[in-house]
């Protein structure tokens, strides 16, 4: 899901609570899907395109049952091709974003959620994925402001037309098969395969293919449902950042110390050095102690570049960056999570 950076600012403005999972089609697992037909655009040729869909749909073993209820459709849906169409941009520093997604309102909410919540995430949760509580909360929090934004938009109706005739109209397809394969096992109904306009599912904001590789049943009905059920949203979001690489017991980042005098040719997320090597740079932790593992490495972010906020960031900052590849993203995700958990 490789989309541009603006497009992920441009969510974080929109309302500090949805979040933009669904703005990164690098997230998206790769499977195969049929080839997409060419379509010229009218509700004719909408109807065709929806008869191969169907056509394609049984050949590949979905119920013919499945597949007639997920596309009772009968033409594209317009405020999909409006928003698909009318992407506001925006170019924000780091310090904006920041203000913007990680506000007192948000920390407030997710302590709350955390608090009322918190026996689910440790007990059926943690308890089989090594992860750390806040980093799950941050992403809730930024995905969905704890559940509270999900997005109304029927996927396959959003899908279909965004494969249509969206941008990016070979993505939407692949992700369309892949909403039709989950509906077709049952984990959950057309009517309530709600999520963005672009297709993201659930607190979450799960891909369809995302779904697919990441979606756990944790509380055991049989169903993995990151629509209502907390222990499966959860469940999820820890999933995915397991599988992305997390280590368990070790931090996202700190925020740190950054002379002026370091070039920003030097910081980065590829710039790779022990912390003793950052130290001999002036590199030090907030209030000047020195940092307590010397042989571990690290790399320095610097955002907004001197003058600015800067950060240590470790091994989890990557796997959190997997669930969305925004630095912004993963910072505003550690630090909120610093925050709640």
């Amino acid at each position: 899901m490789l989309v541009r950076r603006r497009l992920l600012h441009a969510a974080a403005a929109s309302i500090a609570g949805a979040g933009a999972s669904w703005l990164l089609p690098a997230r998206a697992a790769h499977h195969h899907a049929p080839a997409r037909p060419t379509t010229g655009g009218g509700t004719g040729d909408y109807a065709t395109f929806l008869a191969t869909v169907r056509r394609d749909a049984i050949r590949q073993g979905l119920t013919a049952d499945a597949v007639k209820r997920a596309l009772d459709l009968s033409a594209p849906n317009p405020q999909v091709i409006q928003r698909d169409r009318t992407q506001p941009e925006f170019h924000l520093t780091w310090a904006q974003y920041r203000d913007r997604v990680v506000t007192q309102r948000k920390i407030a909410d997710g302590r709350a959620a955390f608090a009322q919540q918190r026996t689910i995430l440790e007990q059926q949760v943690l308890t089989r994925y090594d992860v750390a509580p806040g980093a799950v909360m941050g992403i809730w929090g930024l995905e969905s402001a704890y559940g509270a934004l999900t997005g109304k938009f029927a996927v396959v109706d959003a899908l279909c037309t965004l494969a249509f005739e969206g941008r990016r109209a070979k993505f939407f397809h692949d992700e369309l098969f892949h909403a039709l394969s989950i509906l077709n096992a049952g984990d959950i109904t057309p009517d309530l395969m709600t999520g963005s306009y672009a297709g993201a599912m659930g607190q979450p904001q799960f891909m369809p293919s995302a779904y697919l590789k990441y979606a756990v049943d944790i509380d055991g009905d049989g169903r993995r449902d990151i629509w209502h059920s907390v222990p499966d949203i959860f469940g999820s979001i820890a999933n995915y950042l397991a599988g992305s690489g997390w280590v368990g017991g070790e931090s996202w980042g700190q925020q740190v110390i950054v002379p002026d005098s370091v070039a920003q040719s030097m910081l980065g997320r590829t710039q790779t050095r022990t912390l003793a090597e950052w130290m001999a740079m002036g590199v030090h932790q907030m209030g000047g102690a020195p940092f307590d593992r010397p042989t571990d490495t690290g790399a320095v972010l610097r955002p907004d570049g001197p003058g600015g906020e800067a950060f240590m960031v470790y091994r989890n900052f990557a796997a959190i960056r997997r669930y969305n590849p925004s630095d912004f993203y993963a910072l505003a995700v550690g630090l909120l999570g610093n925050e709640i958990a």
